[in-house]
């Protein structure tokens, strides 16, 4: 027997229905779904275990009607992720100014890929597991965006499913005459369990100080706050922070831990390349789930680099491919 993947129209409001793809499991034991014109969103991961059926993935209730697509699922955060500073930076002698469209309204944040369609390129299932592959270029897609950043991109990203995993599996690619710089990051809001007594661990030797949800460019040792080395209670987090000094040591799979959520019987576990250098750990307000965000640099990183911090800012040169894979696991708690 060997997975599915298919693509069905779902009815999401009166009058309104949703192209969705769904990935599932031979046995019926997993299954996740993308929502293509949302950003690519993968909005549903569920396994079937002896204690029932996990929804591991929290998406708000009014996902598909509230036109916040960076608060549920697993948003997409490309050619950058978080904010930049009032939405402005300067690149081979250019200013750039984005849309305000943070909370406070003052800063650019999470790029343009999560707020809009993305193509489809294909989609297939083996004995192993399922995929969907989208692809998102700017020229094509966010031409809205037209001249907001330095050179054209695409990002071609695949979603796969497999027993107990979801894997992402990024390719970006420089189609332009013109160096690319990018950030890429994903903000999966990990699932709490209304009851549940969940626990957070995350490995990390420091974090960014932060002034209005920005880096001031010092990294600081961890305080007691911060410090998640050791599992913590869900319960006593109050968290929007980014960690770095992350191990760079590499698990069987080849990919590096970076943080886990335990309830019960169920752990989740984050890993991702090392190229994802900074974690995000984000506790919501409605505190229904928590989210372990790995990005391959801090936010702000295209003006702190230029200061000469060590931001993780990637370039890329024309027709130049950069490729890194985020996984999120199911293993036994």
């Amino acid at each position: 027997m060997t997975f599915q993947a298919r693509q069905q129209t779902r009815a999401v409001a009166p009058g309104r229905e949703e192209t969705i793809y769904t990935l599932e499991a031979p046995d019926g034991r997993a299954r996740a779904s993308v929502w293509p014109a949302g950003g690519f969103n993968c909005s549903e991961w569920q396994v079937v275990r002896e204690e029932g059926k996990l929804d591991l993935l929290y998406a708000a209730p009014d996902f598909f009607t509230s036109g916040r697509p960076t608060r549920s699922g697993i948003p997409v955060l490309f050619p950058f992720p978080n904010r930049i500073r009032g939405g402005r930076f300067s690149w081979d002698g250019k200013e750039y100014v984005l849309p305000g469209n943070d909370p406070s309204g003052h800063n650019a944040i999470h790029g343009f890929a999560c707020r809009r369609p993305w193509r489809v390129a294909e989609m297939g299932a083996d004995e192993h597991s399922a995929w969907v592959t989208g692809e998102f270029q700017g020229s094509v897609d966010a031409r809205d965006a037209a001249g907001l950043w330095p050179a054209d991109y695409l990002l071609r990203l695949t979603c796969r499913l497999t027993p107990d995993g979801l894997r992402l599996e990024a390719l970006v690619r420089n189609p332009d005459r013109v160096p690319l710089p990018f950030g890429l990051g994903y903000h999966p809001y990990l699932h709490i369990w209304r009851g549940a007594e969940a626990t957070v661990t995350a490995p990390a030797g420091a974090f960014w100080e932060l002034q209005d949800s920005l880096p001031t460019g010092k990294r600081l040792p961890l305080d007691a706050a911060r410090n998640l080395n050791e599992p913590r209670p869900f319960e006593s987090l109050q968290l929007d922070d980014v960690l770095t000094d992350l191990p760079a040591t590499t698990v069987p799979c080849g990919l590096c831990l970076r943080g886990t959520v335990r309830q019960g019987t169920a752990a989740v576990q984050v890993l991702a390349d090392p190229a994802f250098r900074e974690l995000v750990v984000f506790t919501p307000p409605h505190r229904e789930a928590v989210c372990l965000e790995p990005y391959t640099c801090v936010t702000e990183a295209v003006n702190l680099q230029q200061r000469g911090v060590d931001a993780g800012w990637r370039v890329l040169d024309p027709m130049d491919t950069w490729a890194g894979v985020v996984e999120l696991r199911l293993v036994s708690g």
